[in-house]
């Protein structure tokens, strides 16, 4: 049957095959382990292709002392090596700037997991590979089964090697081609015996350790598994992109933490989610903790976060202390189908909380929950940092004086005959306070001690002694002390929270207004100033934007906190530099990242899809984004990329506008031009052609009229031409306004002195009130709209027609009517009697054609003067034509 492919799914299809126009090919030749001939097989793939006349460069191979490797080099151009100095050991590195400088068709570069050395660009070499295929460049490289992310575990369980050197699962996937390199482990490990892999001391301690037969048969097999696991993922995507027997609803959630093993967590998740197929999303809950972790916990965190975004996870982080209710919630709401957690490893005994797992299985028991065993801590227990207690001498201040206080109104409940039971809660009420007032917690624990000792010194028998005569007074004094530091132990928790919360909802108001405020926004400029603004007020950093115009990066925009000059070290080449690589690879880099690492400033992108609308620079100075502020900053600049590509939508849907009336114009003019000139080229050419050719013949009297029929369409044709100059310069917007301040009177009287002949068969008067009027204005174009009035004027009502000219003043306003007693303007042609080429169905006194270009023109120049125009009916008959000027402050009065 047949199945209709959702829109989104088309978008993304386009999308997809949009980037892959333009990209290098990339192919890698992958191999079980080392020695099985991977550069060698790569290498005269090379040869072959050159044979074929590619254009083939070796990037940087690693010929690993090899004679038949080293061979096949021969012959095939090769870049010279770049030369790192690290504690003072030179280091050779692939020459990235090199390459894409020569920018060959295929370029070999070996060893795809290699990390490089500090100081280049990117932090791995499978980072430059992606680079070279962005210039579109065609890549050869090569790996190891044991240097794939998701299989790093496995490795590691089978040989007992952890390898630090790994490639995210998604560039061996996403690779064009990949060729396995196979050969049978015996044969391999007689070329480790052979010295043809490894010199022989190396080769016979690696024999007895990874390279063992039972290691090498498992390496295969998982080797030959993945290649299989590609090949299924390959032929599914085919399905999904013919639409048959394809679906998944699979949403996988793992959760991040600072513990070294939930790496593990994480890659066994996405396998799993590769494995079913579904969406892989990665939850990590900020807890009150989160302010008081160390630099190497807050590191581990990153690296989670890192390598769960290699798997195509969808980092997502939320505020809470409750982490399973955080969890359940996160998951009800998401469509969550499968979480994913780490096995605790501590004891059970009889007052520990539930387990976490013991907490999700309550608060979501329709949820399929697996547990992946690690070693040492809970996975997902969030470890307490301990606080270090801190002297403050405001705290100090505020303990002394409330239990001074407190103890005060003891006395006085004592002198009133108050039970000791009250003067207890008196003193619970005063921790409860101090745990309220201070800053830390040990003041709360410090005053919950107190509050006991000055108690049994002040109001136990004996007075002013720290003994008790009373048999109850212990049972009295351990009650009090656990009633005061429970409650301050939940004062100071609710506190937290209260700050917590308040903290979150400040971020969350940022973004919700942020998207309001750059909605509201029309122009680039203002959705820039919006956005950094309130990137300012989330992170309370320095800012530095760099603009995208005409498909290049513009200078910086700073914006600073407290306008210090120390920002302007984040201004120079390098940083420009850093973001310039950004804008052109659409990633982000700088502090903080693993690509220019070393720069003062962490660069994001604004994007959408593959389009980058601007980059922006966050001055990061010692502690990175927290994950929290991290995804609330992705999603300000989501809504501001959203927000620049419509405007930048509509910018150019204005031009394509203003083109396509233009064009509508010019197509307008020409073909009323070609049509409406006939009449007066022709009555011009044929009455000269009669001067010419009859002049002898003919009186005077008729002279004069063919002389007179020739000016008279000369004069027509050349107010024509005047009013279409007049028109393009006005829509292609280059027509320049010389203001001057004039007495409308004079301006009246020069446009009566242009008025056609065939003004003087009718009655033109013209009426002003008694004063002076000063009007601002373009005197030539303000005397081209008054000809083009009295001309509509007369051309449209008959002969002995009354034109009347009424100036007057009206508020702070002149008025300027055109009044006639002609046949007047119908109610259906009002609308539309100041639009262009509009003539309607009035017969013209002088039987021509109007273009229809007078009264759109007036309208027009009187609009660019800040006024108006109007139409009116004339008493008892006839028309009004309106135009209303602002004057100018000076009115002069006889």
């Amino acid at each position: 049957m047949f199945q209709r492919t959702e829109p989104d799914e088309i978008l993304k299809k386009i999308h997809d095959e949009e980037r892959k126009q333009g990209r290098g090919y990339l192919k890698i030749f992958f191999g079980y382990a080392a020695g099985v001939g991977k550069t060698y097989t790569m290498l005269e793939a090379a040869h072959t292709a050159k044979s074929r006349g590619v254009d083939v460069v070796v990037g940087y191979v690693e010929p690993h002392a090899r004679p038949e490797t080293t061979r096949l080099v021969q012959g095939l151009e090769s870049l010279s090596p770049r030369i790192i100095e690290h504690n003072h050991i030179q280091l050779k590195e692939f020459d990235l700037d090199a390459a894409l400088a020569r920018k060959p068709e295929l370029i070999l570069v070996d060893e795809l997991a290699h990390t490089n050395a500090t100081g280049l660009r990117h932090h791995k070499r499978y980072q430059d590979i992606r680079e070279l295929l962005a210039a579109g460049i065609n890549v050869y490289t090569t790996v190891n089964v044991q240097h794939i992310e998701s299989l790093n575990d496995m490795v590691a369980s089978i040989t007992g090697v952890l390898v630090r050197e790994r490639i995210p699962d998604y560039v061996f996937d996403d690779a064009d081609q990949v060729e396995l390199v196979d050969i049978e482990p015996n044969d391999l490990i007689e070329r480790l015996e052979a010295g043809k892999v490894y010199q022989p001391n190396q080769a016979k301690k690696a024999l007895s350790n990874f390279f063992n037969r039972d290691n090498l048969i498992a390496l295969r097999e998982i080797a030959l598994r993945r290649c299989a696991d590609r090949i299924n993922k390959m032929t599914e995507l085919a399905k999904a992109d013919k639409g048959i027997d394809y679906f998944t609803g699979e949403h996988i959630l793992v959760c991040i933490s600072s513990s070294p093993t939930n790496a593990k967590v994480i890659r066994t998740a996405a396998r799993m989610a590769a494995a079913f197929k579904g969406r892989l999303t990665a939850l990590y809950i900020e807890t009150s903790d989160y302010i008081r972790m160390d630099q190497k916990s807050l590191n581990t965190l990153s690296e989670n976060m890192h390598l769960a975004q290699q798997f195509g996870a969808r980092v997502e982080a939320v505020c809470g202390d409750d982490i399973a209710y955080q969890i359940s919630e996160y998951a009800r709401l998401s469509n969550v189908s499968k979480i994913v957690l780490g096995r605790s490893q501590t004891k059970k005994h009889l007052f520990s909380k539930p387990s976490l797992v013991e907490q999700l299985t309550f608060a979501a028991p329709n949820l399929d929950i697996y547990i992946i065993p690690v070693k040492g801590t809970s996975v997902y227990r969030y470890q307490k940092y301990k606080e270090k207690p801190q002297f403050v001498l405001k705290d100090f201040l505020i303990c002394i004086c409330v239990i001074i206080a407190i103890t005060f109104i003891g006395y006085l409940f004592q002198n009133f005959g108050f039970s000791e039971a009250n003067i207890i809660t008196v003193y619970i009420l005063g921790v409860l306070m101090i745990s309220i007032m201070t800053s830390q917690r040990i003041y709360s624990i410090v005053s919950s001690f107190l509050s006991v000792l000055v108690f049994n010194f002040f109001f136990t028998n004996p007075y002013f002694t720290f003994q008790a005569y009373d048999s109850g007074y212990p049972v009295t004094f351990v009650i009090m002390f656990l009633a005061a530091f429970i409650t301050s132990g939940l004062a100071v928790q609710m506190k937290n929270s209260a700050k917590r919360a308040a903290q979150t909802a400040y971020r969350t108001k940022i973004l919700l207004d942020t998207n309001q405020l750059v909605q509201k926004e029309k122009n680039k400029k203002g959705i820039i100033d919006v956005t950094c603004h309130q990137l300012m007020k989330l992170l309370n950093k320095d800012i530095i934007f760099y603009p995208v115009d005409e498909l290049n990066l513009q200078n910086p925009i700073v914006f600073s906190i407290d306008d210090s000059k120390d920002i302007e070290k984040c201004i120079n080449n390098n940083e420009t530099a850093v973001a310039t690589w950004v804008y052109k690879n659409n990633k982000h880099a700088g502090a903080t990242t693993h690509t220019l690492g070393n720069a003062k400033c962490l660069y994001l992108a604004l994007r959408v899809n593959e389009n980058v609308y601007g980059v922006v620079g966050i001055r990061i100075k010692n502690k990175p984004l927290d994950p929290f502020e991290h995804s609330i900053v992705l999603s300000i600049l989501g809504d501001a990329a959203m927000a620049l590509e419509k405007e930048q939508v509509i910018r150019e849907k204005s031009k394509a506008d203003l083109i396509a009336k233009n064009e509508q114009l010019r197509a307008n003019l020409l073909r009323s031009i070609s049509h409406d000139l006939r009449t007066p080229l022709t009555s011009i050419s044929g009455s000269a052609g009669i001067l010419l050719s009859s002049s002898d013949t003919l009186d005077e009297k008729n002279k004069k009229q063919l002389y007179t029929d020739i000016y008279d369409d000369s004069l027509w044709l050349i107010n024509l031409v005047e009013n279409l100059l007049s028109v393009t310069r006005i829509e292609d917007g280059t027509m320049q306004l010389n203001m001057t301040t004039e007495l409308i009177e004079e301006v009246v009287h020069e446009a009566l002195q242009h008025i056609s002949r065939q003004g003087r068969e009718h009655h033109i008067q013209v009426q002003q009130d008694n004063e002076f009027i000063l009007v601002k204005m373009d005197t030539r174009l303000m005397i081209q709209v008054i000809i083009n009035l009295i001309d509509n004027a007369i051309k449209y009502t008959p002969k002995g027609s009354h034109i009347l000219i009424h100036v007057f003043k009206q508020k702070q306003e002149v008025c300027i009517d055109v009044q006639d007693d002609g046949p007047g303007i119908t109610d259906e042609m009002k609308p539309h009697i100041f639009d262009m080429f509009y003539t309607g169905n009035m017969k013209v006194a002088d039987s021509r054609r109007s273009l229809g270009l007078g009264l759109a023109l007036c309208k027009s120049i009187v609009n660019a003067h800040h006024g108006t125009m109007s139409v009116l009916d004339n008493q008892p008959k006839g028309a009004i034509l309106r135009v209303i000027l602002p004057v100018e402050e000076v009115i002069l009065h006889e």
